[in-house]
């Protein structure tokens, strides 16, 4: 199987989620290239092309780490490569983690996959699914209501501030379009600078104000999904507790949050069971819902992670799971 994956940028990628799934299907024998989101070409007449780094035959990395140096060294062999002659292409690029200079890129990854995938390459997330739920926290409020914090999607202050109101003067404020938990704020009745804050989130497009869960104290939980379904191995599930640091109320690793263990509860079973025909109606193959207690506080579709940190806290290494299962999607 020739794979390759699709990152924001080759020299500025880490060793997380989608250096883990490449190395574990290097290990299975795969072909497997990595490109950036920059690195599509396309003339009139004739196939896409891409631009893609990928390791010498000879070379034995033995850690995700090791392989991720050598495909930023020296020695990553340099290719393009035909994209229809793929049997996978894998976009794992973030685009709400683009800077301003790159607006360009937030939206390259998926028309192009789409192209790609019109050539009949497999593509993961579908491509037109990714372009239908671009915007991860719109996507999700399609979703019902019973299973979701009370929320507003706006650009106007008076509403914001209504809301604010309406909540007992605590809130959640954040970016329609972000991650990694910049730009997000807690907003109480102690909060000085609320007309600044809504100010600043606006500027950058609409507003998402959002109920406070007191529940939240205790971390949210990531539940990783597979075709809808949760991801599990030996019995044991993809699932992972995000604890806020000290002072800190995001749950997001990129924030210094720390990982802990949780089961599967009869709350994020509803959940599941709510949320998961959508996802497989949608074509979305590997998904990772955010749940406090018994709401879904995001749907992350783009790239969701996470298996970095699974043997923080002694869960099984879930990237054969996720390779085993697109090579039998590639096989259909």
């Amino acid at each position: 199987m020739k794979i390759c994956f699709v990152v924001n940028s080759i020299e500025t990628e880490t060793c997380g989620t989608t250096v883990y799934i490449m190395f574990e299907a290097l290990k299975r024998k795969h072909q497997v290239y990595m490109m950036g989101v920059g690195d599509f070409n396309f003339k009139h007449d004739e196939a896409i092309s891409i631009n893609s780094v990928s390791i010498s035959k000879n070379e034995d990395p033995k850690t995700p780490e090791d392989f991720l140096e050598l495909l930023q060294g020296e020695k990553a062999k340099h290719k393009t490569i035909v994209a229809k002659d793929l049997d996978v292409l894998f976009i794992r690029n973030n685009p709400t983690e683009e800077g301003s200079s790159r607006q360009w890129a937030e939206q390259a990854g998926v028309a192009f996959g789409r192209m790609i995938q019109q050539e009949g390459v497999l593509v993961l997330n579908d491509a037109y699914a990714l372009s239908n739920a671009f915007i991860d926290k719109l996507y999700f409020e399609e979703l019902p209501s019973s299973i979701k914090p009370a929320s507003l999607i706006t650009r106007k202050k008076e509403d914001i501030l209504e809301f604010f109101e309406t909540h007992k003067k605590k809130m959640v404020l954040k970016p329609l379009e972000g991650s990694g938990g910049r730009d997000v704020y807690l907003i109480d009745k102690n909060e000085k600078n609320l007309n600044q804050i809504i100010e600043n989130i606006t500027q950058q497009g609409y507003v998402i104000a959002q109920e406070f869960l007191p529940a939240v104290k205790d971390g949210d939980v990531r539940v990783l999904l597979m075709n809808g379904r949760v991801m599990e191995k030996d019995g044991t599930y993809g699932i992972i507790r995000r604890v806020a640091g000290e002072g800190e109320f995001r749950s997001n690793f990129s924030q210094g949050a720390s990982a802990d263990s949780s089961p599967l509860t009869d709350a994020m079973k509803k959940i599941i069971e709510i949320t998961a025909p959508k996802l497989i109606r949608d074509g979305l193959f590997f998904v990772g819902l955010d749940i406090v207690k018994d709401k879904l506080i995001e749907i992350n579709v783009l790239s969701p992670g996470g298996l970095d940190h699974f043997k923080d806290i002694g869960l099984p290494d879930f990237s054969d799971v996720i390779v085993k299962s697109i090579e039998k999607k590639s096989r259909i």
